[in-house]
């Protein structure tokens, strides 16, 4: 179960996702880290992940391949920056492995995990280079999207 928590952008290049999630961090981050567990929840229904690599530490890269109801595939290659287990995530897509640069940064996420008593205070702010790279990101469906995979998200840690 998710409920809405309410948080705003810090910016107007940035766009926010907040959710109390009724699951411990840890699993969260599990979710977030371990690729058999982030191919269950990451694309929102009927989108699916047909690939996830990650090397979960500061300067270590991730793949993921995300695949349209019609098979398109959409490889989404990035480098962590900061990693501090069952707290907080920070990734981006302005390099795509190694510090070598990506042909068109896009944005930079910030994954944190606060603790409730056993539940989680989920949020994602996702930080883009420009107003208009937050515009796209938005008409590209980041609220509806990102919603629907918290929930998948959440569905998931259930079972853990």
């Amino acid at each position: 179960m998710t409920i809405a928590a309410d948080v705003s952008p810090s910016s107007d290049r940035e766009l926010v996702l907040a959710r109390i999630i009724d699951a411990p961090p840890e699993k969260l981050f599990r979710a977030w880290t371990e690729p058999e567990l982030l191919m269950q929840w990451f694309t929102p229904r009927p989108w699916t992940v047909s690939l996830a690599q990650t090397d979960v530490r500061a300067g270590g890269s991730s793949l993921i391949v995300m695949r349209s109801p019609d098979g398109e595939a959409f490889p989404n290659r990035g480098v962590y920056l900061e990693v501090v287990p069952n707290e907080r995530i920070v990734l981006t897509d302005a390099y795509t492995e190694a510090w070598e640069p990506s042909e068109k940064p896009f944005m930079t996420a910030i994954l944190t995990f606060e603790d409730l008593n056993g539940r989680t205070k989920y949020t994602a702010r996702v930080r883009h280079w420009t107003v208009a790279d937050r515009e796209v990101h938005e008409k590209m469906g980041f609220h509806e999207g990102w919603a629907k995979a918290t929930d998948q998200l959440a569905e998931l840690v259930a079972t853990l």
